[in-house]
C-alpha cells in the first residue's frame, strides 16, 4: 500500500512497526513515539533524520525517517483540543482492524504533515481518535496502519486522514519520561476522563471565560488529583496541566 502524507509525498506500508511504547505527555497534549529522554537528545535524533519536522512558527505533526533505509524511526503527534460531539464520535468506524506495519519513505526529502483538528472520544476514553476533519466520517476507512503499540494511522483514499491512540491512560507521562509499566488504577481512568472533559471545548471555553461553575469544577479536579495516592506517576502527569490552568484562570 502507498500512503500519501503530503500531496505527492508518499510512503510504502511495509516491514515491522516501531517497538516503542508511546509517551502521552498530557501537559503538552502530545504523543511521542521515540526513545530520547530530553530536548538535547531529541535535537540530536532529529538532526540525523528527515520527514515532517517543526519549523519556526509552524507546528505540524512529525514523522521521522532514517536517511539510509528510509524507514520510520519516530513520531510526535498532537491532540486537537476541539472535541467532536457524542453523535459524531459514535460514527468512528470499528473496521478495518489495525494492521501492524512499518513505513518506508518513497522520497528522501522533507514534507509537511498537517495536524488533526477533531478529537473523537470513545466511551470511557478507551480510544482517542484524531481526525483531519469530520468529513472523514462520511466515508469508510481504507486501513488502520499500526505504526507502534496502540498507535495507528487512519487511511482513506490512499491518504493519511488521522490517527488513533488506544488505552491512552496507560501511556500517560510527563515530558520525555517513559510511562509507568504497571497497569493504570481504575481511579486514574476516571480522573483522566474528567481532565479531558475540562481541557477540551466547550468546557474549557467556560474556564477561559472564568465561569464560576467551570472554575469550581477545575479546582475540585485539582484537589482530587492531589488526594489520590496510588498510580502517582500518571496522576502527576494529569495534575501538571490542571495545576497550570488553576494558576492561570482560577486565582484571579
Amino acid at each position: 500500500m502507498k500512503l500519501a502524507l503530503d500531496g505527492d509525498w508518499t510512503a510504502t506500508v511495509t516491514g515491522e512497526p516501531l517497538d516503542i511504547a508511546p509517551r502521552f505527555d498530557f501537559r503538552d497534549f502530545r504523543v511521542r513515539i521515540a526513545t530520547y529522554a530530553d530536548v538535547e537528545e531529541r535535537d540530536r535524533f532529529q538532526s540525523g533524520t528527515f520527514g515532517s519536522q517543526e519549523w519556526l512558527w509552524d507546528t505540524p505533526d512529525e514523522l521521522w525517517f532514517d536517511p539510509a533505509g528510509r524507514e520510520l524511526v519516530g513520531a510526535e503527534l498532537r491532540l486537537p483540543s476541539s472535541v467532536a460531539d457524542a453523535a459524531d464520535a459514535a460514527r468512528v468506524p470499528g473496521a478495518p482492524l489495525v494492521r501492524a506495519s512499518g513505513l518506508r519513505a518513497d522520497h528522501v526529502r522533507d514534507f509537511r504533515l498537517e495536524v488533526t483538528t477533531e478529537l473523537c472520544r470513545a466511551p470511557g476514553d478507551t480510544v482517542l481518535t484524531c481526525l483531519r476533519d469530520l468529513d472523514v466520517l462520511d466515508e469508510p476507512l481504507e486501513a488502520r496502519i499500526g505504526i507502534a503499540p496502540d498507535v495507528a494511522l487512519l487511511v482513506q483514499g490512499g491518504a493519511a486522514v488521522g490517527w488513533s491512540l488506544t488505552d491512552p491512560v496507560r501511556y500517560l507521562t510527563t515530558g520525555f519520561a517513559a510511562p509507568d509499566p504497571a497497569p493504570p488504577a481504575p481511579a486514574t481512568r476516571l480522573l483522566f476522563t474528567e481532565c479531558l472533559d475540562i481541557m477540551t471545548t466547550p468546557v474549557f471555553d467556560d474556564v477561559r471565560d472564568r465561569d464560576p461553575v467551570a472554575l469550581a469544577r477545575l479546582r475540585t479536579l485539582e484537589n482530587n488529583l492531589m488526594n489520590q495516592r496510588e498510580d502517582r506517576r500518571r496522576v502527576d502527569a494529569l495534575a501538571a496541566l490542571i495545576a497550570d490552568k488553576v494558576e492561570q484562570y482560577g486565582n484571579r
